[in-house]
C-alpha cells in the first residue's frame, strides 16, 4: 500500500482567538492532482502553509512522508528591479548543479532563457521559470498557488498541460490553488471546496452538482461549469 505524501487528520488552525481552519481530513498520494477552490478568506493560503509545514496545526495532525521533497510555486514573487539577476543565477540560489538547472529549464520550455534577465520575462515565461525552480529536486509534492494568475487563456491552458505532464513524469502529488473555476474543471482530478472547512470534494463533474458548491458559488455558475465539463471530452483548437 502506498504511503500518502501528506495527510491531514482533523486538522485546524487558529490565530489567537480567530479560527481559520477546522476539521480538515484528507490525504494526497503520488499522482494525485487536487485543486483547492473557495472564496476570499476561505483559508486557502493557510492550508498551503499547513501542507508545507510552515504552520503547525493548533488541533489535529498534519503529517508528511519521511524524506518527502516539496516544490513550491508562490502566488507572487517580487524581485528587486535594481538587482541584476539572470534566470540561471536565480535558479542557482536553489542549487549549484548546472545540469539540474539546464534540465529543469528545458523541461518547462524555457531553456533558451537561461541567460536572460528575470526582470524582462513575460508573465508566462516567469511562471515557467518558477516551475523549473520547483522541480529542481524532483519533488514528491508540488504545490502551486494560483499558478496561472496573469496569463491569457492560451498561456493558462499550456501551463496546466505542462503541470500534468510533470505529474506523469515525476509521479508526484500536485496541489493547486485556483480561483478560475473553468480551468479547474478542465485540468484537475479532484476538487476540494474550502470555506474554513471542507465543504465538498470530488471529481469536477460531481462538485458542480454538490449543494454546498452551489450555495457557495451560485446556481448559475454551477450550471455553466457542469455544461462546460460535460463537453470537455474533445480537443480544443487554441
Amino acid at each position: 500500500m502506498t504511503e500518502p505524501v501528506v495527510s491531514l487528520t482533523n486538522a485546524g488552525l487558529r490565530y489567537g482567538d480567530k479560527r481559520i481552519l477546522q476539521d480538515l481530513t484528507f490525504e494526497m498520494n503520488p499522482g494525485d492532482i487536487v485543486t483547492v477552490i473557495g472564496p476570499n478568506g476561505a483559508g486557502k493560503t493557510s492550508l498551503i502553509k499547513l501542507m508545507l509545514g510552515i504552520e503547525s496545526p493548533t488541533e489535529g495532525r498534519a503529517e508528511r512522508r519521511r524524506g518527502a521533497r516539496i516544490g513550491y510555486v508562490p502566488q507572487n514573487l517580487s524581485l528587486q528591479p535594481t538587482l541584476p539577476l539572470t534566470v540561471n543565477r536565480f535558479l542557482r540560489l536553489a542549487t549549484s548543479e548546472h545540469r539540474q538547472i539546464a534540465r529543469a529549464l528545458e523541461r518547462t520550455g524555457v531553456g533558451h532563457l537561461r541567460q536572460a534577465s528575470v526582470h524582462y520575462l513575460s508573465g508566462g515565461e516567469f511562471q515557467r521559470v518558477l516551475l523549473a525552480r520547483a522541480i529542481l529536486r524532483n519533488p514528491d509534492l508540488l504545490v502551486l498557488d494560483e499558478p496561472a494568475q496573469g496569463l491569457d487563456v492560451n498561456g493558462q491552458t499550456a501551463l496546466y498541460e505542462l503541470i500534468r505532464e510533470i505529474r506523469d513524469e515525476l509521479n508526484c502529488a500536485v496541489l493547486t490553488v485556483s480561483h478560475d473555476l473553468h480551468l479547474v474543471m478542465a485540468s484537475t482530478d479532484t476538487v476540494l471546496c474550502l470555506n474554513g472547512h471542507i465543504c465538498c470534494r470530488g471529481q469536477p463533474e460531481q462538485i458542480s452538482r454538490d449543494p454546498a458548491f452551489v450555495n457557495l458559488f451560485g446556481e448559475r455558475l454551477a450550471q455553466t461549469l457542469a455544461v462546460y465539463h460535460h463537453h470537455h471530452n474533445h480537443s480544443h483548437d487554441l
